[in-house]
């Protein structure tokens, strides 16, 4: 709390008072022991009258010893004060900065005297907005569904097909003609071009395309794998994806370099717009290195229509087998 005006201590010079108008200091100083109303008061002049009363009174006094011998008592008590004073005033000239202003100071921090103000404190930092994507999800927002995020799974990173929702982390060199491979990826797209509605026809038509482009050639006409010598299916069958009837073709597929991999045609209805078909793929290494079988279930199971969470798979036939 900031004291009240008034007559304090003088932080620059204990020795002296200078006044405190209530919000700051002024260059109004005096002698502790002078006294006056606490009113701002200008410096004492250095010249004062020898005699302090009025002049009949001086008069009046001049007559006799006694009073002469007061009178004069009294003006030496007043000239060491004035020679105080104007001492303590050139000292404060002292005090000045280069340029002739006074030199800041601060309010004393005494029972007596103003205490500091103290600076206003810092506001608080904001609190960061939450983030509106669930980092666990992948949207496909042109087919209206989502993916869950299986552990050891990201978002697709340095891929060069915007259909691609998910990779496995990190990267290899391909045993093949070079580049760089992946242990597993998932990619949906719209089936377009095809009067086919049927998804056990659109996904038996597509399983050969899709071993062929993850294991035969790439798109620049590479081999990353040597080529694919064999296959053969290991599933197929119907599958609720997303609260709809859907169908799935799986085939294990051995290539002249490498482990080889399994491949996996999933189609089903969109939930939105005129319910276009939707190709959901899925590209597994085999050996140790690559993602267990039963992560491709789990992903189906995750796919659920954009803003519905309760929706999802478990209605009809099983996903197959997982060896």
């Amino acid at each position: 709390m900031t004291p009240p005006p008034g007559w304090y201590p003088d932080p620059s010079a204990p020795h002296q008072e200078r006044w405190w108008d209530g919000t700051a200091w002024t260059e109004h100083r005096r002698a502790p022991w002078a006294a006056g109303p606490e009113v701002p008061q200008p410096p004492r002049s250095s010249t004062v009258p020898l005699f302090t009363g009025a002049t009949g009174q001086g008069r009046e006094a001049g007559g006799g010893g006694r009073a002469k011998a007061v009178a004069l008592t009294t003006a030496a008590a007043v000239l060491v004060a004035a020679i105080v004073t104007g001492a303590l005033l050139l000292g404060d000239e002292g005090d000045e900065g280069d340029g002739g202003a006074p030199a800041a100071r601060t309010p004393p921090a005494t029972a007596t005297g103003p205490a500091p103000t103290s600076a206003p404190p810092s506001p608080s930092p904001t609190a960061s907005e939450p983030a509106a994507d669930d980092p666990a999800v992948v949207e496909d927002p042109l087919n209206g569904i989502t993916f869950r995020l299986p552990d050891g799974w990201v978002r697709p990173q340095y891929v060069s097909e915007d259909d691609v929702m998910m990779t496995t982390d990190g990267t290899y060199d391909c045993p093949g003609d070079g580049g760089v491979c992946r242990h597993g990826l998932v990619i949906s797209r719209t089936v377009t071009g095809n009067a086919e509605s049927s998804p056990k026809t659109l996904a038996e038509q597509d399983i050969e395309d899709a071993a062929d482009d993850a294991y035969d050639r790439d798109p620049a006409g590479g081999m990353p794998y040597g080529g694919i010598e064999s296959h053969e299916q290991v599933g197929a069958g119907p599958v609720a994806v997303a609260g709809r009837a859907g169908y799935y073709v799986r085939w294990r597929v051995t290539t002249a370099k490498g482990p080889g991999g399994y491949v996996q045609s999933l189609v089903f209805p969109s939930t939105v717009g005129t319910e276009s078909p939707i190709l959901v793929r899925y590209v597994f290494d085999a050996g140790e290195d690559g993602p267990p079988l039963t992560v491709m279930d789990e992903i189906t199971d995750g796919i659920r229509p954009a803003g519905d969470a309760d929706t999802g798979g478990g209605v009809g036939s099983g996903i197959g087998p997982t060896d």
